[in-house]
């Protein structure tokens, strides 16, 4: 079996990456390079002391769970390219990868030309992290922590669209409730969502049940990077659940999930 996954560069993509190469003969690795150093290094945030503080929260936590940037397995076969270059890039350059058997989007920089036109032709998935259709677009599980709304953490496992997150669901991957550090939860999502890929994919039920549309009527926040600023990162420090104040707050939840969704426990 080969994967291709059009991915980015920080621990928890190469997690990804390598969950696939165990189940996969061979997996094309297609990485949009970011930096790992977020907060002290402009990119797609600015570089300020505030989202230094809040980004050594997310590093220490995908660290956590994740572990550090590293060397690919012998069986993945990449190609690295700045972010944001993805769509540029002529087709045919990526040659063998796009023989394979799946196609998984995580991560990536939004797709647009002929590189979307065969992707949705051969039923690419996206892996969104953010529950949908109630926060669509960047930063999803933050604004989810941010809104009072922890139970709306997780991931969006969907058939790539050519509209952003708007593709039908497959279903949703959830965190394991419990007393966890908010930052830590937010990556127990992740994790969730590559468990769940993975298994679907080697048990061959991925494309089991028919995709569900979005509902647009429940979307809650649709936002963009430009939306996370200091003065949100440095009210949401300050605003941060306790891993006992999250645990509670989920058990107290009354929300209802639309669609069937797995959970990591």
């Amino acid at each position: 079996m080969k994967i291709t996954v059009f991915t980015n560069n920080q621990p928890r993509h190469i997690a990804l990456i390598e969950a696939l190469s165990d189940i996969a003969d061979e997996v094309f690795a297609i990485q949009e390079c970011s930096t790992v150093f977020p907060g002290e290094i402009a990119d797609f945030f600015q570089k300020s002391e505030i989202m230094q503080k809040y980004f050594a929260h997310v590093i220490s936590a995908e660290e956590q769970v994740f572990g550090d940037v590293r060397f690919l397995p012998k069986n993945v076969r990449s190609i690295s390219i700045k972010s944001e270059d993805l769509s540029m890039v002529p087709l045919e350059k990526f040659g063998p990868a796009l023989s394979s058997d799946y196609y998984i989007v995580f991560g990536s920089s939004f797709i647009k030309g002929p590189l979307i036109d065969f992707l949705v032709d051969n039923s690419a998935i996206n892996i969104h992290m953010g529950v949908s259709p109630y926060y669509r677009g960047s930063s999803c599980n933050f604004w989810a922590l941010y809104d009072g709304n922890p139970d709306l953490v997780g991931a969006t496992i969907h058939m790539l669209s050519r509209g952003l997150d708007s593709g039908g669901i497959l279903f949703h991957a959830m965190p394991e409730k419990g007393k966890h550090d908010p930052f830590v939860f937010g990556m127990n999502a992740v994790r969730a969502a590559h468990e769940s890929v993975v298994k679907a994919i080697k048990a061959g039920t991925l494309f089991s049940s028919e995709p569900l549309a979005q509902d647009s009527s429940d979307e809650i926040r649709y936002t963009r990077n430009s939306e996370f600023t200091d003065e949100i990162a440095a009210e949401y420090l300050k605003i941060k659940l306790s891993p006992a104040g999250l645990e509670e707050k989920l058990n107290c939840s009354s929300k209802h999930l639309l669609y069937n969704h797995h959970e990591l426990g």
